[in-house]
Formats: structure tokens, sequence, C-alpha cells
């Protein structure tokens, strides 16, 4: 599977950012796809995951009900709608898939093993 993250930018607190990662690769629908970033001098964390299969999906505490993540099977998309932002939502985001077939939604980095490049999220006070 290969990613393609894009959509990031400038924002300013409270606004609103949509993020898209386009996946190619036959393996797409029965892989999970997890959105994480990373922040300036901070580990890369869990942010959101959905199951494109069936869509069901997990989300981080620190951005539950902010945060939608959905997918396309259609277009090999999934989006990542982020509202309400805040100054500590700054980081590169990033995609991932896993096609381990785990029976639950994994949070863990290492458990996604295709990733995109990468794109910057800035919110600014």
């Amino acid at each position: 599977v290969q990613l393609q993250a894009s959509g990031g930018g400038l924002v300013q607190a409270g606004g609103s950012l949509r993020l898209s990662c386009a996946a190619s690769g036959r393996t797409f629908r029965s892989a999970d796809i997890g959105w994480f970033r990373q922040g300036p001098g901070k580990e890369r964390e869990f942010v959101a995951t959905i199951r494109c299969s069936r869509g069901i999906t997990r989300y981080a505490d620190s951005v539950r009900g902010r945060v939608t993540i959905s997918r396309d099977n259609a277009k090999n998309t999934v989006d990542l709608q982020m509202n309400s932002l805040k100054v500590e939502d700054t980081a590169v985001y990033y995609c991932a898939a896993s096609n381990t077939g785990s029976y639950y939604l994994s949070a863990t980095v290492s458990d996604y093993n295709f990733w995109g490049q990468g794109t910057l999220v800035t919110v600014s006070s």
C-alpha cells in the first residue's frame, strides 16, 4: 500500500482543516488506515483510525469530539476532518496502513506497516 497525505496548512485556533489520505494498492479495503501526528520535540502519537472494510473507528481521547475520520472505498481515500483546532494540535500528520488483520483497531505506531510522507498542520493562537 502506498499512501499520500495532503490538506495541511496554517489555521487559526478554533478553525477547521480536512486532511486526506490517498491510498493505492489492492489491499486498501482490507486495511486499517490511521492518522498519527508528531509535534515539535514529541513522539509520534495516535489520532484516529478506521477499518476500511466496515467503517468502524477509534479516536484518541485528545481529539474525540473534534475530529472525524471517514473513508471512501470507491476513491481509496481516508479523510480526517478536524474542527475546533487548538494550538497543541500543531504537528506533522501522517496517514498509515495496517494490514495485520488484527481483531482490534490499533493505536500503536508499530502496528502500522505502511506510512505516507506527512502533511504539516500549524494552528496559530
